[in-house]
């Protein structure tokens, strides 16, 4: 079997409700273009924007939480693409948490750490390798957004986004690749065949005391600011 379509404790996708979500769908029954297609955009508009209680969650427990962040979300859409028999693998970053203001506010901005990990997948279709960033926002928040900073078209940083173009960002995918927080980027760690590695070899720069403030406190409150927007 290729590396890229390995099964691992995070990439668990011969878990029951992957399975079922898989068979549901039929996206077995899709060419490979379109399994592509119709995966990233279930990732991205029907699991919501959201924070965890940490980035090495398995796919499964994603989809159960119904909401994800780049990193988890970044896992469920391989998880996926790896059940339907497409190659992926992970690109690894930091981005400045500048992006996160407005998610994340006050004091816990403050206290935050100035690089957060960050990652991509990427999918290999007909022998091309295309970055799928676009994944992390789902639609109704991002079009929220907008319409909260309506006098914003060029660059915005903010609320989980940094583009330069705010008002059409290129989040759709037919072959091309998709970006709504790649200008944040700071640091690049390459591409790893699976999140498990990649999390093997970096993470968050927390302590435990603030990793215990972010999982119970933290996200908690970003969740709560996310979801205010959507709904507005």
């Amino acid at each position: 079997m290729s590396s890229y379509l390995k099964e691992t404790p995070l990439l668990n996708y011969s878990n029951t409700l992957i399975q079922k979500l898989v068979e549901k769908q039929n996206w077995r029954q899709l060419n490979d273009v379109d399994k592509v297609k119709f995966i990233y955009n279930f990732v991205r508009d029907e699991i919501k924007f959201g924070y965890n209680t940490s980035d090495a969650i398995p796919a499964s427990k994603v989809l159960e939480d119904g909401y994800g962040q780049c990193n988890t979300k970044s896992t469920l859409l391989m998880a996926l693409l790896r059940a339907t028999g497409i190659e992926n693998r992970i690109h690894g970053f930091t981005i400045d948490k500048a992006l996160q203001k407005g998610a994340l506010s006050g004091i816990w901005y403050k206290l935050s750490p100035k690089n957060i990990l960050h990652s991509w997948v990427e999918v290999k279709i007909n022998d091309k390798w295309y970055n799928l960033e676009g994944v992390i926002l789902d639609k109704d928040y991002l079009s929220a957004l907008q319409d909260k900073f309506s006098d914003c078209q060029t660059t915005f940083c903010g609320y989980g986004v940094y583009t330069d173009n705010f008002d059409k960002p290129n989040i759709d995918w037919n072959l091309n690749n998709t970006y709504i927080q790649d200008k944040g980027i700071n640091q690049d760690f390459g591409v790893f065949n699976t999140p498990d590695e990649f999390y093997k070899k970096h993470q968050q720069k927390l302590n435990l005391f603030k990793q215990w403030i972010f999982k119970n406190i933290v996200r908690h409150q970003m969740n709560k600011n996310v979801n205010q927007i959507r709904k507005k």
